[in-house]
């Protein structure tokens, strides 16, 4: 009975939620488009020709405002779009979808074969593992899950490049940002206002890989 009254509560909130009424606004099929909105705010991390990856892109919101944000006065993209996930996405026009598991090597392999050795100038990850209610487990998942964005990213990025990663505070997270200093020249710990306040989600912001960290010593 309790579980049935908190999913009206949640639905009810969700409902009422702005933003869940703002992306229904302004098309977006989520409300965790203005978290990367506002995660963008003040940095000059996306620039027209960028080549962008959208790791854990379903339902698509992030990707859609890459797309928005590299769309020309023609109504061109400007830049590429890679995304990818287990889930299947509906089609985002102009974006590359890739569905797998990113911890599958063969996934991934698909995905540098897209890159085609191109660098990435921005890596976005809003991927979370399936979590179990057993503490331990789901930080160990979450770590994997980041560790292997941190790495792909590490191999994948232009020198300047950066990514944007989704963290959860708790056992964990204070070795991946530490992991996050030894790669990037500046390291941003951010929580959007549209993250809602009841949740461990911090989103982490590697910008200019370090020079031992550059694919091939570039």
């Amino acid at each position: 009975m309790a579980k049935k009254k908190f999913s009206k509560a949640w639905v009810q909130r969700h409902i009422q939620d702005p933003y869940v009424k703002m992306a229904q606004q302004k098309g977006y099929r989520a409300r965790a488009a203005f978290k990367l909105i506002q995660l963008l705010e003040g940095e000059s991390l996306l620039r027209p020709g960028a080549l962008v990856v959208d790791l854990g892109a379903t339902p698509g919101s992030w990707s859609q405002v890459v797309r928005e944000r590299l769309t020309g006065a023609q109504g061109q993209i400007q830049g590429r779009i890679l995304a990818l996930d287990l889930l299947p996405m509906e089609p985002v026009a102009g974006v590359e979808f890739i569905q797998g598991d990113f911890r599958d090597e063969a996934v991934l392999q698909q995905l540098r074969d897209r890159l085609a050795g191109q660098p990435v100038d921005l890596v976005i990850s809003d991927m979370a593992p399936n979590l179990s209610g057993v503490a331990s487990a789901d930080a160990a998942r979450m770590e994997h899950v980041c560790e292997l964005a941190l790495e792909f990213a590490c191999q994948h990025l232009h020198p300047r490049g950066a990514l944007i990663m989704k963290a959860f505070h708790g056992s964990g997270f204070s070795q991946i940002v530490q992991a996050f200093k030894q790669h990037f020249v500046r390291v941003l710990e951010r929580k959007p206002a549209a993250s809602r306040s009841e949740s461990a989600e911090t989103y982490l912001i590697g910008i200019g890989l370090k020079p031992a960290t550059r694919p091939h010593g570039g």
